[in-house]
C-alpha cells in the first residue's frame, strides 16, 4: 500500500475538488489511456487501472472520506473497504460517454422499447376563456398505430423472426481489454427481432401519421405560458414502447377592457368633469358584469379604486384577485354659449380653496423663477 500514488495527483486534482471536477478529470485521463487507444502498451493500461481506481475512490462519497482519513490503508486487508476493487463496473455514467466516443454506442444495457417524443401544442384563447375555464377540441398530427399490420409491421399473415446477430437479446457484445462491452445491435436496431416481409402500409415501422381530435380541459385562472401536460397523448413509441407527452401551452388574447396583472385586474373608465367635482355613482364593468361604484366629490384624474374579490382566482381556486379601476376625468370639448358662460363664472368665484392643486403648481414655479 506504502508505494501506492496519491489517488488526488493520479486524477490531477486537489483535495477539495467537487464530484464533477473528478469526474471530469477522469475521463480525460481515462480517454487518453485507454487499451483501445494504446493497443498492446502496457504502460498506458497500468496508467488507465491505476487512475480507475483513484477514480472508483474519489467518486464515492463513503470511501473518499475513509480515504481521507486513513489513506491507502482504509483498503487494506483490515480496512473498512478490504477485498479489493472491481474494474467492470461501478463507472457507467462516465464509460457511457467514453465508449460512445470509442464505438458509437453506449454502455451495455438492459433492452427496451424506448419512448415516444413528446409534443408541443400552442392554443389561444379568449381573455374570458383564461379566466373561467373552458373545454376545447385541438387536432394534432402524430403517428397512430397502423391498421393494416396492428403495430406489428409485417405483412399481414407474416411474423417477425428472431435477429440471428443478437439471438433476440438486441444487443451484441464483445471483448475491449479487460472489458466486456455491448452495444445494440445493428441488425434489429434493438428490437431482437426482424421484418423479413414489412407491411406494405407503414413499410415495417408498424405506426404511420394522422390527425388525432383531443379534448382539453382549460382550468379556470390560466395565463399566457400556462403549460398543461396530457400524460401519454404525444408521439407514438416504435415497437410498442410507452408514448410521449403532449404539452398544451396557453397564449392568452388581450381584451378590449381589461388588463392582467397575476390574479388582479385593471380597467380605466372615463367619467365627466362634474362627476368628478361633485361626486356620483357610476357603472363599473367586471368580470361578473357591470356594478356600481360611488365616486367621492373632488375625485382627480387618474385616481385608482380597488374593488376587492373582483380579480382572477387562482389555478387551484384558492385566493383570487381584486379589480382596480382608474378614473379619466374627460373635459368637455363641444360647449354651448351657455355652458362657456357658467364655466367663466366659475373660475371667477375661484379661490385658492377651490384650486388647490393648481395653487400648489403655481408657488412651486414662483419659487423656482421668482
Amino acid at each position: 500500500m506504502s508505494n501506492k500514488k496519491d489517488y488526488y495527483e493520479l486524477l490531477g486534482v486537489n483535495r477539495n475538488a467537487s464530484e464533477d471536477e473528478v469526474k471530469k478529470a477522469y475521463r480525460k485521463l481515462a480517454l487518453q489511456h485507454h487499451p483501445d487507444r494504446n493497443p498492446g502498451d502496457k504502460q498506458a493500461e497500468e496508467k488507465f487501472k491505476e487512475v480507475s481506481e483513484a477514480y472508483q475512490v474519489l467518486s464515492d462519497a463513503q470511501k473518499r472520506a475513509q480515504y481521507d482519513q486513513f489513506g491507502h490503508a482504509a483498503f487494506g486487508d483490515s480496512g473498512p473497504f478490504a477485498g479489493g476493487f472491481d474494474f467492470t463496473g461501478g463507472f457507467e455514467d462516465v464509460f457511457g460517454d467514453i465508449f460512445g466516443e470509442f464505438f458509437g454506442g453506449g454502455t451495455a444495457r438492459q433492452r427496451g422499447r424506448g419512448r415516444g417524443e413528446d409534443l408541443r401544442y400552442n392554443l389561444s384563447l379568449s381573455f374570458e376563456q383564461a379566466v373561467s375555464g373552458t373545454e376545447t377540441k385541438i387536432k394534432i398530427p402524430r403517428h397512430g398505430t397502423c391498421e393494416t399490420c396492428h403495430g406489428s409491421g409485417a405483412k399481414p399473415g407474416t411474423t417477425s423472426q428472431t435477429c440471428a446477430t443478437c439471438r433476440g437479446r438486441g444487443q451484441v457484445s464483445f471483448q475491449q481489454g479487460f472489458f466486456s462491452v455491448s452495444r445494440t445491435c445493428g441488425q434489429c436496431h434493438g428490437q431482437g427481432t426482424v421484418i423479413k416481409d414489412p407491411c406494405a402500409t407503414c413499410a415495417g415501422a408498424g405506426r404511420v401519421r394522422k390527425m388525432h381530435t383531443l379534448s382539453v380541459k382549460i382550468p379556470s385562472g390560466v395565463d399566457t405560458g400556462s403549460r398543461l401536460k396530457l400524460r401519454g397523448e404525444g408521439e407514438m413509441a416504435p415497437a410498442g414502447g410507452t408514448p410521449g407527452d403532449l404539452y398544451v401551452v396557453l397564449q392568452v388574447e388581450p381584451h378590449p377592457i381589461f388588463v392582467r396583472d397575476n390574479l388582479d385586474i385593471l380597467c380605466d373608465v372615463p367619467i365627466s368633469f362634474v362627476q368628478a367635482a361633485l361626486g356620483a355613482e357610476i357603472d363599473v364593468p367586471t368580470l361578473d358584469g357591470k356594478v356600481k361604484m360611488k365616486i367621492p366629490p373632488g375625485t382627480q384624474s387618474g385616481k385608482v379604486f380597488r374593488m376587492k374579490g373582483r380579480g382572477v382566482k387562482d389555478v387551484q381556486g384558492y385566493h383570487q384577485g381584486d379589480q382596480h379601476v382608474r378614473v379619466s376625468v374627460e373635459t368637455p370639448t363641444h360647449l354651448t354659449a351657455r355652458q362657456k358662460e357658467l364655466l367663466k363664472e366659475f373660475a371667477a368665484l375661484g379661490s385658492e380653496d377651490v384650486n388647490p392643486l393648481s395653487k400648489g403648481f403655481f408657488d412651486k414655479v414662483k419659487e423656482l423663477f421668482g
